[in-house]
Formats: structure tokens, C-alpha cells, sequence
């Protein structure tokens, strides 16, 4: 890219319906950071959700993108990002500005600048926040037009939360996240339950960093590394604990180091689960690029809030379709 560019930070806050429950804690407000990116003619956006548990911070996410500002200018391309920042939010939100930009710049879709076929729409989870067994079955009743539905586990009680839900919706397709929440000595016993409800993937059950139990145990359903896995060099080691990859473009880094990932996971026998945190549909669009080929998708964040930005992503129930060039790339 020549020229001079221009670099904007904005932080932007959407109420998410209802509230949202991990193992971690609650919130009712999903908080972004936007990165946009204007030559004078067509501008790039991309967003990123600053995650404690990585130890960002909002601000420390918006200063970053702003320490940025003079590489920017001068054309800083994609492949120079690499390089600037590790991996995490600020990287996400500058390079999907990036693509988004030379997208626009050029006429081309994202996905064809990707060397990818025209995108598809795809089928995502639907997330139950975690709760008590009562609740988490009432809300999957109400949930079960979704064909596949995503259960924030906790630790105690899981396995009454995972009987509950089952019963509820016997026909629903099921996987569970723990969020590192799982002891070493109820692994197993859950892993149990999991598979007697048929539930067809546990997300991290244990710790990263902490995990190695997973290499030593009858894996009885499979289990998904999403907290132990970041960039491509990550994912070395993690075949002989894990089933399955989540990549999220807020831990890559963006979508440029996704779509490595993703082709490292393939090589490593590694199925794909391509998530997101709660966000907007600007954040889940380019990761729609990397769920083309996904075994699961669970890109439904702006579903869980009370209002999405303008214009938004097409859902249609269970469905989320491609963005078009208004949103995103």
C-alpha cells in the first residue's frame, strides 16, 4: 500500500440481552475497540474485544493501535504487522482494518484476496450462559429452533447442568465450554457424563498449562484446546491433549494469522472450531472467512446482544450469512 494513511481508534459499547455468565464472571455489556484505516477515499475497519484473561485492557489495546499510527501512515502492510505487535486484540482489530481496506481499495473481496471461493453462509452454536440446571434448561427450550446449541459450563454442578439441558432438548445437537473451570480428578467423571449425554465436544475442561492430564485420560468425547492455543507456533504439543482447535481471530492476532492456524491444524490432525468473544457482526465477519471449513462454528455474538451496529450481519436462524462490502471485506 502507497500513500499516506490515516489511523482512527474508537471504543464502542453494546448492551448484551440479558447479561452473559462464564466460569469467570458476568457482564452486560459487550465493550470494543475499532480500529479504522482511511486513505482519503474508502477507509478499513476491524474490531477487537481486549480480554482480561490475556491480560489486555481496553486501554492498553487502544494504546498499542495508537503507538501504530506513524507505521500506518507510511503503507504498513499485513505481513509488516506481523512483526509489530504479538499476537492479541490490537492486532486483530489493525490487520481485519487492513484486509477491509485493500478489499475496498481494490473491488476484490476479502475472500478472494484470500485466495478462498465465494463464502457461504454457515451454521453457528447458539451459547447458553451459565446458570443453575433449571435455568440453563428453560432457556435451551426456548433456544431449541437453533440446531446447535453451546454450554457454559462451571465446575460444580456440571453434571446435573448437562442432564438438565439434555432433557430439555433431546434432539439438539450439544457442546459444552468449561472455561479451564474442570479439576484433574472429575475430568474424567465429566468427560463421562459429557458422552452419556451426547455431547459432542468439551471445550478447554482444564487450565492452560495444566492440561497434561488430557494426554493420559480415555478422552471419551472430544475435547477442544481454546485457551491453550493462540498463534500457529502454539499449537505445537497440543495433538497428543486435544482433539480440536478453537481459533478466534482475538487471540491470532487477526485473520492473517488465522488462516495459518487453521492450515497448521489440518497438518496436526486437529479438527476447527472458529469462535469469537461477544461482539459485533464487524468482528465475526472476517472470521466467516476461516469457518468455511470449520467442523464447528460458534460465531454468534451478535445474537447475544440487545442491539447489533448498522449494517450488521444477516442471521436466519441457525444460519449467518456473508457480509456484504458495506460491513466488512
Amino acid at each position: 500500500m502507497g500513500g499516506r494513511l490515516k489511523l482512527g481508534v474508537s471504543v464502542e459499547r453494546f448492551p448484551i440481552a440479558g447479561g452473559f455468565t462464564i466460569s469467570r464472571g458476568s457482564k452486560t455489556e459487550a465493550v470494543v475497540v475499532v480500529a479504522s484505516i482511511n486513505d482519503g477515499t474508502h477507509t478499513g475497519r476491524g474490531e477487537c474485544v481486549p480480554y482480561a484473561r490475556y491480560g489486555e485492557s481496553i486501554e492498553g489495546v487502544v494504546t498499542a493501535i495508537e503507538a501504530c499510527a506513524g507505521a500506518v501512515a507510511e503503507g504498513l502492510t499485513r505481513a509488516e504487522l506481523q512483526s509489530l505487535l504479538p499476537a492479541g486484540a490490537a492486532r486483530n482489530a489493525l490487520d481485519c482494518a487492513l484486509w477491509d481496506l485493500e478489499a475496498k481499495r481494490s473491488g476484490q473481496r476479502a475472500a478472494e484476496l484470500a485466495g478462498l471461493p465465494p463464502l457461504r453462509a454457515v451454521t453457528t452454536a447458539f451459547t447458553l450462559s451459565l446458570g443453575s440446571p433449571e435455568a440453563m434448561a428453560a432457556r435451551a427450550r426456548e433456544a431449541r429452533h437453533y440446531s446447535l446449541l453451546k454450554l457454559k459450563l462451571g465446575g460444580d454442578g456440571d453434571d446435573e447442568r448437562m442432564r438438565a439441558v439434555r432433557e430439555a432438548v433431546p434432539r439438539a445437537r450439544l457442546i459444552v465450554d468449561a472455561n479451564e473451570a474442570w479439576q484433574p480428578h472429575d475430568t474424567e467423571s465429566l468427560l463421562a457424563t459429557a458422552a452419556a449425554e451426547g455431547v459432542e465436544l468439551v471445550e478447554q475442561p482444564l487450565s492452560a498449562g495444566n492440561d497434561g492430564l488430557l494426554a493420559e485420560i480415555e478422552r471419551l468425547v472430544p475435547v477442544c484446546a481454546d485457551e491453550s492455543a493462540h498463534d500457529s507456533p502454539s499449537l505445537e504439543g497440543l495433538s497428543s491433549r486435544y482433539d480440536a482447535v478453537n481459533i478466534k481471530l482475538d487471540k491470532t492476532g487477526g485473520l492473517t494469522e488465522a488462516l495459518l492456524v487453521a492450515e497448521r491444524a489440518r497438518e496436526l490432525g486437529l479438527k476447527i472450531m472458529v469462535g469469537s468473544m461477544v461482539a459485533t457482526s464487524l468482528a465475526i465477519a472476517p472470521a466467516l472467512l476461516v469457518a468455511q471449513g470449520a467442523d464447528w462454528v460458534d460465531l454468534d455474538g451478535p445474537l447475544l446482544l440487545a442491539r447489533d451496529r448498522v449494517p450488521g450481519l444477516l442471521y436466519e436462524g441457525d444460519r449467518v450469512f456473508p457480509p456484504e462490502p458495506a460491513l466488512w471485506g
